[in-house]
């Protein structure tokens, strides 16, 4: 599929966003007055610059509004509801950190909680998805779920747990690699299946439905060259997992600061992968896989 730089933005950014919160709202990261503020501040404003972004990649931005109306139905609905309702929930904790006003951390490790069901919500936008069998796997949420937590272990600064974090992280980007690139055969899916002729004989492209571009052909194929998607995979992981390991125990605030930046090249690179080897079953009626 295209990989669409808005959308990459918002699942790289909410997803970092909301992982550092759940740290700092669990009380992983202690922090009162000033510090505070600018802690929770970076928090949110990850959180809502990411989120933020995908209102870009709407035909009309003006109508995000209508996104909430459809919570029964709708995962995208579910998970605007689920950010609001997170980042509502975290502002007490938030206050009481920065002005001392000593509530209880329980309110906190609800909203950690929030934070990671928000980050699953946008996970099941796409896994729940047959269409596209790479994304219709359970490896799905693992990957956001894992990206969301070792970015925010990173950033957080956690010593211990963050190197933890990034080889769980590394085993679930190259499980979903190596799952993923069987999935849709797996699945059988061929022009046959997709219209429905497959009970009558085998199936093949007569005439393509298009003599031009269009949206469909935009958006649901793209082709990525074998030696450039290796390449991508493996600064990935590099990137995304290995090298953020080793950074994060340096001593100071900059070998933070240089683990988390190298962590956000891999994540952007891992998501880019993520949209652009995406395979949806529509690129079978215009003859393609792609």
């Amino acid at each position: 599929m295209h990989p669409a730089p808005s959308v990459i933005v918002f699942t790289v950014l909410s997803g970092i966003g909301f992982g550092f919160l759940a740290f700092v709202a669990a009380g992983l990261l202690p922090v009162s007055g000033w510090g505070a503020f600018f802690v929770w501040g970076l928090g949110y404003g990850l959180a809502v610059v990411g989120l933020g972004a995908s209102t870009f990649h709407l035909g009309n931005p003006q109508r995000a509004l209508l996104a909430f109306t459809q919570w029964r139905s709708s995962w995208l609905s579910r998970e605007a509801w689920a950010s609001v309702v997170t980042l509502l929930v975290l502002a007490p904790m938030a206050l009481s950190d920065w002005l001392g006003l000593g509530l209880p951390r329980g309110i906190g490790w609800l909203g950690a909680g929030l934070c990671l069901l928000t980050v699953a919500a946008t996970s099941m936008i796409y896994a729940q998805i047959r269409a596209v069998p790479r994304w219709n796997l359970w490896t799905t949420p693992l990957l956001f779920l894992a990206f969301a937590l070792t970015g925010g272990a990173l950033l957080a600064g956690r010593e211990v747990l963050a190197p933890l974090l990034c080889l769980g992280l590394a085993a679930a980007l190259i499980t979903t690699f190596l799952l993923g690139d069987q999935q849709f055969v797996r699945r059988g899916a061929n022009l046959g299946t997709a219209t429905g002729l497959d009970r009558i004989g085998a199936a093949s492209v007569f005439e393509l439905p298009h003599t031009g571009g269009n949206y469909l052909m935009h958006e649901m194929i793209h082709v990525v060259g074998r030696k450039h998607a290796m390449k991508l995979r493996v600064i990935a992981v590099i990137c995304g997992a290995v090298l953020p390991a080793a950074l994060v125990l340096l001593p100071g605030h900059l070998g933070i600061a240089f683990a988390v930046l190298v962590h956000l090249a891999g994540a952007f690179a891992a998501r880019w992968l993520f949209f652009a080897e995406a395979e949806h079953v529509v690129g079978l009626y215009y003859g393609a896989r792609g």
